[in-house]
């Protein structure tokens, strides 16, 4: 296959405008992405259109957590947590290395909620759900050796069960890799300007290349939106309205607050739950819930009440660590598409969490829904464009990801071997051969391989520097001011690799530096 970058980018767009598509998917997300694989595995003629970049927005800055959806047993939504949990078992048994399993650990502190036999109650359904127990309380002596450093007042012991934790962006960059093995194709770096409309029917959109002004018409017979946020921008306007809701983190060094399972607790301030989680070598606080009232066109950023808000929900939980704003890493905030019916005076966290397909003559809108059922969701959006494209949708129950022999990777460790084959899947031996070319170094102290670089400079379609070191790789939040003294190292292998001229790379390099600070750094006190 031809390496996808944007010199093939630049060759083949005027040609796949100019083609006949069964089904147009707007939006880069894991959603979007879920509805290209699930198209192009039927050989439905399909292409992903994305504004910005793949897992620009909401998929690359989620809590990172493929979940089963705990909070749906308490409100009896039983057939959505058993969905989840069934479509998490899945990806853990496809994607091991990319989805990995986390344990979590829930205190439970005297006259507090949930206690722990009113939590075992809802676990136990919740293993039903996914057909085995999984979860076992432990009281506090036991505790302390599992959890070192919680608070211990009133503490009676903690309750401990499994999901599990993934690479939001990675996980959609497989996705994508898997659609256009099977013929799907995708470009970053094209807007919709607008649905193109006959006899009150959807027959494609007009697409405007942001990287160089260009337009394009495109016909197809089906346009599927998955644009999140931005679901309400190109739809006719009817029934319900995207609500959006900012979730906010932090990202601590692993060795300032080193964790060995996900911390889930209550937050004294308002009783919402908070996450304290192991992450890539690192550790995550997250995350926070409220109204996004920033251009949706602009990266949300995190406030500095969020940043005090997290703050005091980590001295909450482990008071001797003595956490603050000096010891902040990096942050990420992602801006969640919630459906809501518009009620006044309702509480983000009360918003229920449901998705919703809008569909009009020609399109289908999916708005909301979960990270964890992307597969379930791409079907359904299928099934309501069946009848435009002419063809019929059902549930094969195949794979997310096909299954494939790894080739040979006896030079490097066990885990090594499974975190590359997570993350990279059938382009495993395009990332072999340039760890045979580049060798087995890491970046910085980090697990991502200087070769991981390369590739995805080579054949990841990477338009610009943020591209590269916030979503190929977790670089920028990985590494202090967002890896600024590596950059002269990342631009000798980089820059040949895309193409660019040194006036380009250090305009690249002046925005993204300028990005980081403004999104994905602490803002000023």
């Amino acid at each position: 296959m031809e390496a996808w970058n944007a010199a093939w980018r630049e060759r083949a767009l005027p040609e796949l405008a100019a083609r006949d598509w069964d089904l147009l998917v707007i939006g880069g997300g894991i959603c979007g992405a879920g509805i290209l694989r699930e198209a192009a595995r039927r050989g439905w003629r399909c292409l992903l259109l994305e504004q910005r970049d793949f897992a620009w927005g909401t998929s690359s800055r989620s809590s990172k957590m493929v979940h089963g959806g705990l909070r749906y047993v308490a409100k009896g939504q039983l057939a959505l947590t058993r969905d989840s949990v069934r479509e998490r078992q899945r990806l853990l048994g496809e994607a091991p290395g990319l989805v990995q399993p986390l344990s979590f650990v829930m205190p439970h502190y005297r006259g507090g909620f949930p206690g722990p036999r009113v939590f075992g109650g809802l676990l136990s359904l919740y293993d039903a759900l996914a057909g085995k127990r999984n979860h076992l309380f432990y009281p506090l002596q036991q505790l302390r050796y599992l959890a070192p450093g919680l608070r211990e007042d009133g503490l009676l012991g903690g309750t401990r069960f499994f999901d599990a934790v993934t690479d939001d962006a990675r996980l959609v960059q497989r996705v994508l890799a898997e659609a256009r093995s099977d013929g799907g194709e995708a470009l970053n770096g094209m807007r919709v300007v607008e649905l193109l409309r006959e006899a009150d029917q959807v027959v494609g959109v007009l697409a405007e290349d942001t990287q160089t002004g260009a337009r394009y018409p495109l016909r197809s017979r089906a346009v599927a939106q998955a644009t999140g946020a931005w679901a309400d921008r190109l739809r006719t306007p009817g029934n319900g309205r995207i609500r959006p809701l900012r979730g906010s983190h932090l990202l601590l060094p692993g060795w300032r607050l080193p964790v060995a399972h996900a911390f889930s607790f209550m937050h004294a301030e308002d009783g919402r739950p908070v996450f304290v989680f192991p992450w890539e070598g690192a550790t995550v606080i997250g995350t926070t819930d409220l109204d996004h009232d920033g251009a949706l066109d602009d990266d949300a950023a995190i406030s500095n009440a969020e940043v005090d808000y997290l703050l005091a929900a980590c001295a909450q939980q482990f008071p001797q660590a003595l956490v603050g704003r000096a010891d902040v890493l990096a942050t990420w905030a992602g801006v969640r598409p919630v459906v809501s019916d518009g009620a006044v005076g309702l509480k983000p966290s009360d918003e229920k969490r449901e998705h919703a397909l809008w569909v009009e003559p020609g399109c289908v809108t999916l708005a909301g829904g979960k990270l964890t059922t992307f597969r379930l969701l791409a079907l359904e959006v299928l099934r309501a464009c069946a009848g435009f494209v002419g063809k019929t949708v059902d549930d094969r129950g195949c794979a997310v990801f096909r299954a494939e022999a790894l080739p040979s990777m006896a030079s490097l460790s066990p885990a090594q071997q499974r975190r590359l084959a997570g993350r990279h899947g059938r382009q495993l031996g395009e990332v072999l051969r340039r760890i045979e070319a580049l060798g087995e170094a890491c970046v910085a102290g980090t697990d991502t391989l200087w070769a991981e670089l390369a590739w995805a400079a080579d054949g990841e379609l990477v338009l610009h520097l943020d591209d590269l070191l916030l979503r190929r790789t977790r670089l920028g939040l990985l590494l202090a001011e967002g890896g600024r003294a590596e950059l002269p190292r990342i631009r000798a292998l980089c820059q040949p690799r895309l193409g660019w001229s040194d006036e380009r790379w250090l305009q690249e390099q002046a925005n993204y530096l300028a990005l980081w600070q403004r999104c994905y750094s602490l803002p000023p006190a």
